[in-house]
């Protein structure tokens, strides 16, 4: 598929998957909860092997393929971890004990990747057969665009989707964990624990992501591997990421403002890839509208790190005041005393 070989393909999936398979049995089969070190060394090591991959391209191929590679992962690893959010909704809602959590993480990312890789395919053969769909995925994320701008100024707290409560209705459980087994005896007779309503949630779950995420690749390429391996890589390493942010995620005010920007940008560059090699008869009369500009790579990189940059930083910034503004009105509290009455 695409313009890379069927053998270099067979061992990108072999080594994914190969990673995955240790990450279960190394991490997630000895159950534990990861210390901040353990997580932090972990994600360091998933991210440098994103760059390992960009280096590897650049030297098999070119490096503006591996600036397209470097720039989706970006993309992806920012839009796991708004959707760490979400994770970590779903964790709080079923109170899954914190020893059980690596297990459903991992689970939950392997269905993600599986439904990624099909709408990967599926959007591959699409693009290749009918180029008038770049429309749709830039309408689409302008759409998403705006949506994510509009709930970034909302102050209230996120709430569990409706859908997922239907799924208890479907679903026979137990309200009771077993550590972080999937089943418990209960009067004598065995029942799933609720950790198979939240593997099911984070499937669905994982499907809406991909709705906004694999558009957004093709936004920034259309390469099939690259898209893949942006998307694989960015997930491997959602588990640790997961547990290393955990207490961070509050922190990150503007990530969802920084989003919308990048997803409106990525919208404006699809629609603007689906102008130069327009087909539809109705636009410039089925002509390719040549005096657009295609947006380089090199553009795409800059604004994606820069705006996710500004974002992390003006976070950080934010939190920092209102924590300082927290502190000074409770010293200011404790340091009014009542006043004793006078006796007469």
């Amino acid at each position: 598929m695409g313009h890379v070989d069927i053998w270099i393909w067979a061992i990108s999936v072999a080594v994914v998957v190969g990673f995955f398979f240790f990450d279960f049995y190394s991490h997630v089969k000895h159950a534990h909860v990861p210390s901040m070190k353990e997580a932090g060394m972990w994600s360091l090591f998933y991210i440098a092997m994103a760059f390992v991959f960009m280096f590897l391209v650049a030297w098999l191929w070119d490096w503006n393929h591996a600036g397209d590679f470097i720039t989706g992962y970006a993309t992806e690893k920012a839009l796991s971890v708004d959707n760490l959010f979400v994770f970590l909704l779903l964790m709080t809602s079923f109170k899954v004990p914190d020893i059980a959590q690596q297990k459903v993480l991992l689970i939950g990312i392997a269905i993600a990747l599986v439904m990624r890789t099909a709408f990967i395919i599926g959007g591959a053969l699409i693009l290749e057969a009918w180029a008038w769909v770049f429309y749709i995925f830039g309408a689409w994320l302008l759409f998403m665009a705006v949506r994510q701008f509009i709930d970034s100024f909302k102050d209230e707290d996120p709430e569990m989707p409706g859908w997922v409560q239907h799924i208890k209705r479907f679903v026979p459980a137990s309200d009771h964990y077993n550590d972080d087994k999937w089943k418990i005896v209960e009067n004598g007779k065995k029942m799933w624990t609720p950790l198979i309503l939240v593997v099911i949630a984070l499937g669905f779950t994982d499907l809406l992501f991909a709705l906004d995420s694999i558009p957004a690749i093709f936004g920034i390429t259309q390469e099939p591997y690259l898209v893949f391996m942006a998307n694989a890589l960015a997930l491997l390493g959602l588990r640790q990421l997961y547990f290393l942010i955990q207490g961070l995620l509050a922190r990150l005010a503007f990530l969802d403002l920084g989003l919308a920007f990048i997803l409106g940008f990525i919208g404006v560059k699809l629609v603007f890839h689906a102008l130069h090699v327009n087909e539809v008869p109705f636009i410039n009369g089925g002509e390719p509208v040549l005096w657009v500009p295609e947006i380089p790579t090199w553009f795409s990189l800059v604004f994606i790190f820069g705006t996710l940059a500004i974002a992390a930083v003006t976070s950080l910034i934010y939190a920092k005041g209102v924590e300082v503004g927290k502190a000074e009105a409770s010293e200011s509290t404790e340091s009014v005393e009542p006043t004793k009455p006078t006796e007469a």
